[in-house]
Order: C-alpha cells, then structure tokens, then sequence
C-alpha cells in the first residue's frame, strides 16, 4: 500500500463528517432498515516496518444512533437493545491489523456493545490515499461483517405470526472510513522529502 504513493504510515484520526459506522438488518423477514451513529471518533497508527504496532479503535456515541425514524431509535436507545444511558459507547479495540493481499487487510480486535466484549474480525478495503483541498492527506476505508446480535446482550424480538422475527438476529456491520493523516506526521513527511 505504500509503493507508488504517499508515505501512510504514522498517526491517523477518523472524519466523523465524512466516515459512516452503520449496520442493517432484516425487519419482518422483508425488508432491510438501515442505519447509522453519527457520532464517530476513532484513530488508526500505521507501522509498516513493524506491523504488530499497527492499531484502530473506534469509539460510537449509541445515543446518536439514526435510522431515520424517531420513535425505532428512541426503541435502540432503550434498555431492550443498547440501553444507551447505561452503555453510552460501542467500542473497538484492534488487536492485530494484516495486509493479506493488494488493498486487501484485516483487522482483528474486540469488540465491546453494552458490558459484552467479543472479538471480531473485519476485513476491510483499503480504497485510496490523497491530498484533499485543504492540504490534508485522507486515507479511505470500507468494509461489511455480519454478526449476531445476541451474542452482545441484544436480544429482544418479537414472534411474526406468520413465523419468523421481527428484528433479523444476524446483523451486517458497514464501515465507510475516512481517516486524516495527523498534521505532525504529515509536516515531517513532507520536511523529510524536500
């Protein structure tokens, strides 16, 4: 990832503006609802010459769950999902992040929804690095992984009478990831390339 471009290693802050964490998942068993925490913060550090100090956390606000209906995120927020008052940050800790092919890692770590921590591997698409128009140089990210929700304490339903659920057990993560190079790291690359 680092052969015919910028130097990516170093230190690297998310943009909440421009980085979605969201999650979709069956309602019914027809349709899928979708939906987002807008409230994002994270930081990834970069090592290619010693990549087991590579690492990410991401850090979710669950009351800024948004998936475009009130009164279901108010229902997320509650003690049968995410109990947001109790639990108010979904959080991920990498462990070990790899390059397993051209663009291509994965990112192993624990994952930590309302007092439950998991470990989850994300495989993840590294999508591009440029200077925006701010002089800020961005890397970009994306990803999907499905798990269960019950295995993190989300266990309410409810029976369809037809059968089936009303709320889908296995749940698909989505990560669209815009990071920004810090601008320490990013003023010493470019000292050290004049």
């Amino acid at each position: 990832m680092t052969d015919n471009g910028p130097d990516l290693g170093g230190d690297w802050d998310l943009d909440p503006a421009h980085t979605r964490i969201g999650f979709s998942a069956k309602h019914a068993m027809v349709a899928n609802v979708r939906g987002a925490f807008n409230e994002v913060t994270g930081s990834l550090h970069a090592d290619f010459d010693e990549p087991e100090k590579s690492s990410a956390e991401v850090v979710l606000k669950v009351a800024s769950v948004d998936t475009r209906n009130g009164q279901r995120d108010d229902h997320l927020r509650s003690a049968d999902f995410f109990d947001a008052e109790k639990w108010p940050d979904i959080v991920f800790r990498s462990t070990r992040i790899e390059e397993v092919g051209e663009n291509a890692l994965v990112v192993s770590g624990d994952l930590t929804i309302r007092d439950v921590t998991k470990p989850l591997t994300i495989p993840i698409e590294f999508t591009g690095a440029q200077v925006d128009a701010f002089g800020a140089l961005r890397a970009g990210f994306e990803g999907t992984r499905r798990i269960d929700r019950r295995e993190f304490g989300l266990e309410w339903n409810m029976a369809l009478d037809q059968g089936g659920w009303l709320v889908s057990e296995k749940i698909t993560l989505e990560f669209e990831i815009s990071a920004i190079k810090r601008q320490a790291d990013a003023e010493a690359n470019t000292e050290d390339a004049a």
